[in-house]
């Protein structure tokens, strides 16, 4: 019996890639798994991957590493006056990326992914393969959401598993931002529900539910309304700029 381990950040690109290993590849053991690293937006990220679970009825665990946060260099985990911010938006965009990298996020994700599915291999015979939803961030781009770091990444995968021939797979690795929209939009995904921004930004309620709301300035919030313009889908997401 196979199934599926999602590393899901409540983002756009994990939602929808939620929504799409449960409607087209009709995965039925889809197991969710959201990573508390002590992120500013803990609670708008939780708040949508809950909704995606229980849209989705998939089972949901929540790992705490709060400790990278703590090593963390990142402005996700760091406190920063708003005047701070606007003098790292004024920079070159490449040098703008790092001041937001969380140092080896993704690997680190993907190590605990992999040792949940050895885990159910060994214990239960149940094969899971482990997902993340990185995608084409375009020439600028951190190493760790390329084709040559998921390669890496499944030959780590080889030495440091007993059992179970696992791998780690990115569907959306050539994707652009507008085409999961366009998928988004396919699927019947309500991308209120996912939150892109590095800041924690709150909510507010609209039409008698509750929405999260998005700076609007961050690197997350840029490509999330670029995203949009080029997919030509209307974007109902709550910006505070």
């Amino acid at each position: 019996m196979s199934g599926a381990i999602l590393l899901i950040s409540g983002g756009l690109d994990s939602i929808v890639l939620a929504y799409y290993l449960k409607k087209i590849k009709k995965i039925k053991n889809l197991k969710l798994v959201f990573f508390n690293y002590g992120q500013k937006a803990l609670k708008e990220e939780l708040f949508c991957v809950k909704k995606a679970a229980d849209a989705l009825k998939s089972e949901l665990n929540v790992i705490n590493i709060e400790w990278l946060g703590k090593i963390s260099t990142s402005l996700i985990n760091k406190k920063t006056r708003k005047n701070k911010r606007k003098i790292i938006e004024k920079i070159p965009l490449k040098e703008e990326m790092v001041s937001w990298y969380v140092p080896c996020r993704n690997a680190i994700f993907l190590l605990v992914g992999l040792a949940m599915a050895e885990s159910e291999f060994i214990a239960r015979k149940k094969r899971y393969d482990v997902y993340i939803g990185i995608k084409y961030e375009g020439e600028i781009q951190f190493k760790d959401t390329t084709q040559e770091f998921l390669e890496q990444m499944n030959k780590t995968a080889k030495f440091c598993t007993q059992k179970g021939n696992l791998r780690f797979i990115a569907p959306f690795l050539k994707h652009e931002k507008e085409d999961l929209i366009m998928l988004a939009k396919k699927l019947k995904v309500n991308l209120e529900y996912t939150y892109s921004c590095y800041i924690d930004g709150g909510f507010r309620n609209f039409k008698n539910k509750k929405v999260p709301v998005h700076c609007g300035t961050c690197p997350g919030c840029k490509a999330r309304k670029k995203g949009f313009t080029f997919s030509g889908v209307d974007d109902s997401s709550f910006y505070k700029n």
